[in-house]
């Protein structure tokens, strides 16, 4: 594995523990599959969606979480009762559990979500704190 080099980040940026936590949760490599796909939307300038084909399972099957700047989303397909009355001559469609994790940026927040079709969207908004937003300082006299 590469190991990065931080040390010129600590010497310019203040409070770049957090920069360094970012850098390596990024550089984890947990496995996860690709199973289901999904797209991520740029629909305005601090507004996202995340959509996720996931044919077969209802709301009732799927749970979303935030957690700490975590995104998790989990689908999990309840037992089928006629099992043994089905065969199938092709099974393309799969019916496996899934868990999908997303890294959210700071003050990324999810608004909503719903499904459609098979497809699951998830709404997001990036809302700065008015404590985080840029402001004035003026300089006064000595």
């Amino acid at each position: 594995m590469r190991t990065i080099d931080l040390s010129p980040l600590y010497r310019s940026f203040i409070g770049s523990d957090h920069l360094a936590s970012l850098v390596d949760a990024a550089t984890r490599t947990e496995k996860q599959s690709a199973y289901p796909p999904y797209n991520i939307e740029l629909l305005a300038e601090d507004k996202y969606r995340i959509t996720m084909a996931i044919a077969g399972f209802s709301q009732d099957d799927v749970t979303i979480e935030v957690q700490e700047n975590t995104l998790t989303v989990a689908g999990k397909p309840q037992p089928q009762t006629d099992k043994e009355d089905r065969k199938f001559l092709h099974k393309g469609i799969s019916e496996k559990s899934f868990e999908r994790k997303f890294q959210l940026g700071d003050h990324v927040n999810v608004v909503g979500a719903d499904m459609a079709n098979g497809l699951l969207h998830i709404d997001m908004e990036r809302v700065i704190p008015e404590a985080k937003k840029p402001k004035l300082i003026e300089i006064g006299n000595a």
